[in-house]
Order: C-alpha cells, then structure tokens, then sequence
C-alpha cells in the first residue's frame, strides 16, 4: 500500500493480520451510488455505476449489523483525516434524487 494512503485496521484490533485477496476479484470497481437495505441480522450493500438512465451493479456486500457500524466508524475517521489533509469536500448532487432500484 502505498504510504500516502491511510489505512484502518478494523478486522482485527491487535495489529497484523494477513488478507488475501481471492483470484476472481479482478480489480477495483467504481461506484457513484449506493443502495443500503437490512434486516434483524444483516445490512446489504449495493454499490452501483450509474450514467445517466442506467446502470449497473458493481458490487455486494452483506455484513452483520456490528461489522456495519464499525465501517462506519472507520470510514468517518478516514473522510476526517482526508478533510485535515485535503480541505472540506463539497457533496455532489447525486443519483439519491432520483427512484433507482429493481421493480418486481
């Protein structure tokens, strides 16, 4: 990783932890939405690539409720640490305007 980036570890508090990245995991994908959905046991997380009247979903993630708020957690840290470095980010007008989603 490169030293420019910051980094939580938020899976395992004591420090070092080897990942692995599974081979069907090609590369990075872009999102410039996302849909969150739960239930009792789970959050959903859809991350999608919209551009203009479509779209598609870039990925998914299912995590339990704890694991949920601890992202949360880890990813106000970061956007702080970011603003510190890199000056406030203005918020976009984004597709949460518009109804998105699968009609059944």
């Amino acid at each position: 990783m490169n030293s420019k980036n910051q980094q939580k570890n938020i899976g395992n508090p004591q420090g070092k932890q080897e990942i692995k990245i599974a081979d069907n995991i090609p590369g990075a994908e872009y999102a410039n939405a996302m849909q969150v959905n739960h239930n009792r046991d789970e959050f959903q997380l859809m991350f999608l690539n919209v551009l203009g009247a479509s779209g598609r979903v870039g990925g998914k993630i299912i995590t339990t409720p704890g694991h949920y708020k601890r992202m949360i957690a880890a990813m106000q840290d970061n956007l702080k640490k970011y603003e510190s470095q890199f000056g406030e980010i203005k918020e976009v007008a984004g597709v949460s305007d518009k109804e998105i989603g699968f009609k059944g």
